[in-house]
């Protein structure tokens, strides 16, 4: 089996994008090379494509970025040379590896496969409240702390540390894990025909003052929107919180979940990893 046949198996799997023209594609390597192993990584760092060629893979499935910028360009495209990126490339050309960047389309799955991921693998299916609104993943989770869910949640995604909003010994049980909170992510800002207000952050804070939700696990943030709401309402006695775990760490156990169905795909006739990308930060 090449990897080309392996990422066909991979797009036929995964829901038909119409005239798709984005980020899913070949970023190196020579698709028509008999694969000697799979990996699933969600960010193609230099630690990962080392790992990946000492586990003897030449097909590296991954969900972010290449090249650090936001197109993702196979190559560099800057109007300046990039050796970090440079030297990258020459890895994966030593390596013979292979990378396939999947992004949209595993975000099309109804459920998001990313987002079905890190559920099943944060324990939390049976919790789980499906909702029909873009980028929102309700959960009901037995009652715990503020401090408890926070060492849960570092401990399950491998963290070096983490940032909360709320006050430890508050009780909660709602949570949340919701979308990018910068501008325009998921829908447009503005102002309605009906006079009000809208985008994906008044979203988040209505799902907070009227469906009872206390703590939310955001993906990108800034902080003059919920987290300023957050803020406030802490200040005022509400058991409410948010844990500022980081884009990457935030979708980390959906590749983990994608090892299990590729391996599935292939009929287990390959050997399918999951490498941990793991936590950028340290902390001081």
């Amino acid at each position: 089996m090449t990897n080309r046949e392996v990422i066909d198996k991979i797009l036929a799997y995964h829901p038909t994008l119409e005239n798709y023209h984005g980020c899913d594609e070949y970023k190196a390597g020579n698709p028509d090379t008999p694969c000697t192993g799979i990996v699933s990584a969600l960010v193609p760092t230099v630690e990962v494509i080392r790992k990946t060629a000492a586990l003897g893979c030449n097909l590296l499935v991954t969900h972010e970025p290449i090249s650090y910028q936001t197109p993702d360009f196979p190559t560099w495209r800057g109007s300046y040379p990039n050796r970090v990126f440079e030297e990258k490339e020459q890895l994966l050309r030593e390596t013979g590896i292979t990378v396939w960047r999947d992004h949209d389309h595993m975000h099309a799955h109804k459920p998001d496969s990313i987002f079905t991921g890190v559920i099943h693998y944060l324990g939390w299916d049976d919790y789980y409240k499906p909702s029909n609104k873009v980028g929102l993943f309700p959960i009901d989770l037995p009652e715990t702390t503020v401090a408890e869910l926070g060492q849960y949640l570092k401990e399950k995604l491998s963290l070096n540390g983490l940032r909360y909003m709320g006050n430890p010994g508050d009780k909660i049980h709602r949570v949340a894990i919701v979308g990018h909170l910068f501008p325009n992510c998921f829908m447009p800002e503005g102002v309605g025909e009906d006079g009000f207000y809208h985008d994906y952050a008044m979203e988040v804070i209505r799902m907070m003052e009227q469906e009872g939700v206390q703590a939310i696990l955001p993906g990108e943030i800034i902080e003059w929107t919920v987290l300023a709401y957050i803020r406030d309402a802490i200040a005022q006695g509400k058991p409410m919180a948010c844990y500022n775990i980081g884009h990457f760490n935030w979708e980390e156990l959906g590749m983990k979940y994608a090892a299990d169905w590729i391996g599935d795909l292939v009929d287990h006739q390959l050997p399918v990893h999951y490498v941990p990308t793991g936590d950028a930060f340290s902390y001081l």
